[in-house]
């Protein structure tokens, strides 16, 4: 067992950890969660030995290895990316090195029946018995099948690192912690720089993981599938819970309930017993009574309720300035790297308030057709117009890298202010839960949720009538996540979000675009009726969907190849108009089925409502014959 005793840790007057203790068992796999800030990541830094506790400490078994997984790293340029994955094997390359050297010594030793030479084949045993249990031939295959695992190609392995970005290059080093096996393995938030192949790789490998992981991410899916115990870190306390995330959840808010109402009927008990003592106390025959019964009361172990961290971020967007109606048009668009052609001559038309979801598997063309509209990448051929007075503000998925972390949280946002703002820049920052002495905090010092958190404030100083978000939920916290998207929801503005998350994008978009094998396919209404439509379960299924190389058949609406003379424009009117008609129809449907659960209830009969829904009940079903008759002229004429 490894056991950590009465840890505590505080940072000027904010206690982060405040006495904990737990233990852990081998094999376990472990979860930590909490809000952005909470300590996390200052509990892993402690278990890995980078940063010690102001009290308690550890008990662990003599020669534990560590391994952890940090944000920040260095590596050697110059290495090629098999190399550099093999450095974690520096002990067999020193014995490799060893072997090499006897190795030559014995070849050309000439005196045989010396001691020397017999000292040297003494050596020459030892170092081959060494090198046969680290077998370097077998250690690199291992590598090479995790680097694979983890989105690299075989035909990669020996590109140099420094072709990488910071994305690629945290593959590295993650798959050097794979490789060495440690007994205990420390993950903080593995899933930020995986695509989803990546990631259900990950999953698998670390549910057969042989020794103790303790992992942590906003990843929900990611957390349900991995770990068989959760420990949440909240106001410097540990709760602790044997089981996966979700039924963590289920727990713990059925315990809040069970707490509540424990604590409110103690409550009603003390009141009717200090009622009864004061009345006893009034009569002077019952005195004595009155006396015992507060000592009574006094000693009651009373129950308290644990008060969570209910801070929130107070999200709200500069008002929108007004726009043209057309804001986005491109025709023909394409985008080629060397010679992979991402994009292949697509259109795609945003206009003023239109809220879309870019969906897709990784790879497709999301974030390129995302930077292509803000300015940051240039198209290899095709138009793409912005609209009149269009203003955009951009959220990359590094975002927050760009932060200078030699800044505080203050200078950061007074170099980006308006000037119009430069007097509310500490209001902004408190709205996103950077208060009092936190504004003097180096960047570098913040959790990946803080920076993230800052990054967002930077984007909101500056109105928009635009807002492109390139997955804006990487290193936010579940709490923070949710509260972004009611934020978006009163968002004036056009929208284009960039997302793998359903539960983000549930509801948020009327416009679904599917990027697929270099084209895309519009899908209107939410993500929830873009899945219904793809016969998908979750988002997962629409990233390993895996790319044809003829054009795939489009599902949105029945569309077979157009007759040479069939006007190009007027085939896409009517696939728009099909999606339309299909969409009301959808909606009809659910109408038509709410009343038919009112109609269910008797109860209904007896009420005022019986009449209306009778005759709502009866226009729907005029309606939903209509746009049905509607659906068959379109697909017909389609045909």
């Amino acid at each position: 067992m490894y056991y950590f005793k009465n840890i505590s840790l505080q940072f000027a007057d904010r206690v982060l950890l405040d006495n904990i203790n737990f233990m852990i068992g081998k094999k376990e796999r472990l979860g930590l969660i909490g809000r952005n800030g909470a300590g996390k990541s200052t509990l892993l830094k402690i278990i890995s030995g980078n940063m010690s506790p102001d009290k308690g400490g550890m008990e662990f078994p003599n020669d534990t290895s560590i391994g952890y997984l940090k944000q920040e790293f260095e590596m050697s340029e110059d290495h090629g990316i098999l190399h550099e994955a093999m450095t974690c094997f520096a002990k067999a390359h020193e014995i490799q090195e060893q072997f090499n050297v006897i190795n030559e010594k014995v070849a050309s030793a000439t005196e045989y029946e010396s001691q020397e030479y017999a000292n040297l084949l003494s050596d020459f045993a030892d170092v081959s018995a060494m090198l046969e249990h680290y077998n370097l031939t077998e250690l690199e295959t291992k590598a090479i099948k995790i680097l694979v695992g983890l989105g690299f190609k075989k035909e990669q392995m020996h590109d140099q690192v420094s072709t990488l970005s910071g994305g690629w290059k945290m593959r590295i080093e993650l798959a050097k912690l794979l490789l060495q096996e440690h007994d205990i393995l420390l993950l903080d938030e593995p899933t930020n720089h995986l695509d989803i192949e990546s990631i259900i790789w990950l999953e698998k490998y670390l549910q057969n993981y042989p020794k103790i992981v303790i992992l942590i991410s906003h990843d929900t899916e990611f957390l349900d599938n991995v770990t068989n115990r959760i420990i949440e870190v909240e106001l410097g306390k540990l709760y602790d819970y044997k089981g996966t995330y979700y039924k963590y959840i289920e727990h713990k808010k059925l315990d809040r309930e069970i707490q509540q109402s424990a604590f409110e009927n103690q409550q009603k008990a003390i009141a009717e017993k200090e009622r009864t003592i004061t009345r006893f106390m009034a009569k002077a025959t019952k005195t004595k009574m009155a006396q015992s019964m507060q000592k009574s009361l006094d000693k009651l172990d009373r129950i308290e309720v644990v008060e969570g961290d209910n801070r929130k971020m107070n999200i709200s967007f500069a008002e929108v300035p007004r726009s043209g109606v057309e804001m986005i048009l491109a025709k023909d668009l394409s985008k080629a790297y060397d010679d992979n052609l991402v994009l292949n001559k697509v259109d795609i038309k945003i206009e003023r308030g239109d809220r879309v979801a870019f969906v897709g598997q990784n790879g497709q063309g999301k974030t390129t057709l995302a930077k292509m509209i803000v300015g940051e990448l240039a198209k290899s051929s095709g138009e793409l117009k912005l609209g009149h007075n269009v203003q955009v503000s951009y959220y990359a998925q590094n975002q927050s890298d760009s932060l200078d972390t030699k800044k505080t949280i203050l200078q950061t946002m007074e170099d980006k202010a308006p000037a119009t703002l430069r007097s509310s820049v500490r209001n902004i920052l408190g709205s996103f839960m950077f208060t009092g002495e936190d504004v003097e905090k180096k960047v570098s010092v913040l959790s990946g949720g803080e920076r993230a958190r800052l990054a967002m404030a930077l984007l909101m100083m500056h109105p928009c009538n635009l807002l492109v978000l390139d997955e804006p939920t990487n290193h936010l916290d579940i709490v923070s996540k949710d509260i972004l998207k009611t934020a978006l929801d009163k968002y004036e503005g056009a929208l284009i979000v960039v997302s793998h998350d359903r539960s983000f994008l549930k509801g948020m978009t009327d416009k679904v675009i599917e990027f697929r094998d270099g084209e895309l396919y519009e899908h209107l209404g939410d993500i929830e009726y873009f899945l219904g439509r793809r016969e998908m379960d979750n988002m997962r299924d629409v990233e390993l969907s895996k790319p044809k190389n003829t054009k795939a058949a489009e599902v949105a609406a029945p569309v077979v190849e157009a007759k040479p003379e069939m006007d190009r424009e007027e085939l896409k009117k009517l696939k728009r108009q099909l999606q339309y008609v299909e969409r009301d129809i959808n909606k009809l449907e659910e109408k038509i089925a709410n009343i038919n659960t009112k109609l269910a209830d008797p109860a209904t009969y007896s009420s005022d409502d019986f009449v209306p829904l009778q005759k709502e009940h009866a226009q729907l079903k005029t309606d939903l014959e209509g746009k049905m008759e509607e659906w068959e002229v379109v697909a017909e004429k389609m045909e």
